[in-house]
């Protein structure tokens, strides 16, 4: 038996409560409805659609374990972290990150997402570059998203210091390389 708008809408509010990954496809069957029918419901209860609930899940989340930075200063999206062992953020490459003139991204964008990275997978309230080794393997475009992943590979308590090793990419191809010495608090 079909449920009152009223129960589907409730019921359908617990859902995704309980589970944010749920497709819209799945609550159709679950609740014996078109697609459209939960679009629609979702839309008058301000429940945003699947993407953008696995993106909040996933920020609180990292909001939680990222120590040394604010979330919202990393450049690029965590997807992925483990202190103090490695770390994967996307950036996709927009017109403002781009020289007009040839639509290549500049620099200090590709450098950011590694650098800020490096900093978000040290476990410490204080991480702070003391030194960067870097390479651009090629240049990135407009439209390109970037893929940069972070190794955490040496920790030393007694100096303060964590390598970092990010290597950055763009469809499997690698495009920028670092190896950043990080300062953080002692004896950890």
């Amino acid at each position: 038996m079909r449920k009152s708008k009223k129960e589907r809408q409730q019921l359908l509010t617990t859902t995704i409560n309980e589970n944010p990954f749920i497709t819209d496809e799945d609550l159709a069957e679950k609740f014996e409805v078109s697609v459209q029918t939960i679009r629609l419901d979702r839309l008058e209860l301000s429940i945003p659609e699947l993407r953008e609930r696995i993106k909040t899940v996933a920020e609180k989340r990292f909001e939680d374990e990222v120590r040394s930075l604010p979330l919202e200063e990393v450049i690029g999206e965590i997807i992925h972290i483990e202190l103090d062992q490695n770390a994967i953020s996307i950036f996709d490459v927009k017109k403002e990150h781009v020289f007009k003139r040839n639509n290549i991204a500049r620099g200090h964008h590709v450098f950011a997402q590694a650098n800020s990275l490096a900093v978000a997978v040290i476990n410490d309230e204080l991480a702070l570059t003391a030194k960067a080794n870097i390479q651009f393997n090629r240049l990135v475009k407009l439209n390109e998203r970037v893929i940069a992943k972070a190794k955490v590979i040496k920790i030393d308590g007694n100096l303060g210091r964590t390598g970092v090793e990010v290597t950055s990419f763009v469809n499997n191809e690698l495009v920028f390389t670092g190896e950043f010495e990080m300062y953080r608090s002692k004896n950890r």
